[in-house]
């Protein structure tokens, strides 16, 4: 398993008071105990009455400071913030919470046995989504890399790696000019750099560049890069879809001459010339595809880690009562309903090519827009946004998807906080109600509205009234597909300056349904 890394928004320091096989457990999965500045959250002792013990010992070996009684911990050169027992027995963590001084937080046994059994059963199924997608990419036969900020390759398929001949230890973190020009430092003036092209335009590139595989000998590649735009508005990914055209290049001598001109001209000439590359429709809409997935991921990733800030912040305050611990529960199981979302998400690939059907039952939508609301609670007050909630008594169940739907109101509350970022009264309104046949949910906002000749466009795939930094306009087409197949309808009202409504309409029971 890989390392779990923690960090805090002020420095701590953390002792750990039980030195078996747990805490050599955490020595050794987690980076608490390392020096690098950017975790402030540090692991600075560990307290054992056996010197033997395997937590003390690995503890030593780290360079840390260890003790036979917790009382040495009080001592203020020390600096201890934070002391964690990692001892089940009760009685020690409660006379360690008598004797500790007021500046001195303590965390018992079963808390943050809970909080690190979850932690790691998410980390577990991120790893096997991980894994899904690896096979996912290794199954399309174009050559696929992705790159990161800092010019290094983060994912390279089974295609790419077996046209160049390398294995992939000698491409993952690597920087990509060391092994697609076998060279030490950035391309220079002779070849602009599609990657520094992307980063500042943030615009997808196309274009051939010659490329050094394994043996040495050069080839020319066609790329199209696909930018990756992350919350603070860089790029902080990018999708390079590619292949191998030194054969058209090399059927054409004229071509072969004018190579490194066409590099400069984005390869219109060699485009005309060579009516075999008529694929290039394909790979774009997958190079989007793949962004809009990532982007799709991020929603349940942040219901997550507010989840998790959440439990941090509970837990940093003091001894954790019987409600505490039943919140808890209730934070572990979203979180775990969220993780297999993402696994749902991750589907959207595959229904590229052919549809999937969802997994229907019986769901309370006021319940379900609370949850929604919930996870995105961290989003909605950096924001400064309120929420109006007028939710129907006694609405009636339902019959849907339910991770389906949460991806729904995800969309339409995500765009509504967006749509009000330069709002002086910022209101989000969710209301719920029912007819005979029929239940609505409407999510209001005070944003700046959507102009009427744009409206007619909104559910179409790949158009967006934002700029190309914040989306590629696959969500509200998403949202439409979804709630086309609970056989419901949306429909949006808005006038520019005066904000936005979207009513989706859905029947309480699906025709042909079969659910538990």
């Amino acid at each position: 398993m890989e390392p779990v890394y923690f960090a805090t928004s002020e420095s701590i320091n953390i002792a750990l008071v039980g030195g078996g096989d747990f805490a050599a457990e955490v020595l050794e999965r987690t980076d608490l105990s390392s020096g690098r500045e950017e975790i402030k959250a540090k692991i600075k002792a560990v307290v054992d009455p056996k010197e033997n013990a395997p937590g003390k010992l690995k503890a030593r070996n780290q360079g840390l400071l260890v003790f036979s009684d917790y009382r040495s911990l009080f001592q203020p050169e020390h600096s201890i913030g934070l002391i964690i027992v990692l001892d089940p027995d009760p009685s020690l963590f409660e006379e360690i919470r008598l004797a500790k001084p007021s500046h001195i937080h303590v965390l018992a046994y079963h808390t943050f046995k809970l909080f690190w059994d979850s932690l790691h059963y998410q980390v577990e199924l991120l790893q096997q989504r991980k894994l899904e997608i690896e096979t996912i990419l290794d199954g399309i036969q174009e050559s696929i890399l992705v790159i990161d900020s800092e010019m290094r390759i983060v994912e390279a398929n089974k295609a790419f790696r077996d046209s160049m001949g390398y294995t992939r230890e000698e491409v993952i973190n690597h920087k990509c000019y060391q092994v697609l020009q076998d060279r030490n430092y950035k391309c220079d003036w002779n070849m602009k750099c599609p990657v520094d092209e992307v980063q500042s335009s943030k615009q997808a590139v196309q274009r051939v560049v010659p490329r050094i595989n394994r043996d040495g000998s050069v080839v020319y590649i066609e790329v199209s890069l696909y930018p990756i735009v992350g919350a603070d508005g860089s790029v902080s990914r990018l999708v390079e879809i590619s292949r191998d055209v030194t054969r058209l290049a090399g059927e054409n001598e004229e071509i072969n001459r004018r190579l490194e001109e066409l590099l400069e001209e984005r390869t219109r000439e060699l485009q005309k010339r060579n009516i075999e590359i008529r694929h290039q429709d394909k790979m774009a809409s997958l190079g989007k595809l793949s962004a809009a997935v990532v982007h799709e991921i991020n929603n349940p990733l942040s219901g997550i880690l507010n989840l998790l800030l959440l439990i941090k912040r509970i837990t940093r305050e003091g001894p954790v009562d019987e409600k505490s611990m039943a919140d808890f529960t209730r934070y572990v199981e979203m979180m775990e309903q969220e993780t297999r979302r993402i696994s749902g998400i991750t589907t959207n690939l595959l229904a590229f090519s052919r549809e999937s059907q969802g997994e229907f039952g019986q769901l309370d939508l006021n319940k379900l827009l609370e949850e929604v609301l919930l996870l995105n609670s961290n989003m909605l007050r950096l924001s400064e946004v309120k929420v109006h909630k007028d939710l129907a008594e006694d609405l009636p169940l339902i019959v849907a998807d339910e991770g389906q739907l949460k991806q729904v109101f995800m969309n339409l509350i995500t765009n509504a906080v967006e749509a009000m970022e330069s709002s002086q009264n910022k209101v989000l309104s969710l209301s719920t109600e029912y007819g005979e046949r029929t239940v609505r949910v409407r999510v209001s906002d005070t944003g700046s509205g959507i102009p009427e000749n744009r409206q007619s466009q909104l559910f179409e795939p790949f158009f967006s009234t934002k700029n190309r930094s914040r989306g590629v306009g696959l969500g509200l087409s998403v949202v439409y597909g979804i709630v086309q197949s609970h056989c419901g309808t949306i429909h949006v009202d808005s006038k520019e300056g005066e904000g936005a409504r979207f009513t989706v309409t859905l029947p309480p029971v699906q025709p042909n349904a079969s659910y538990i």
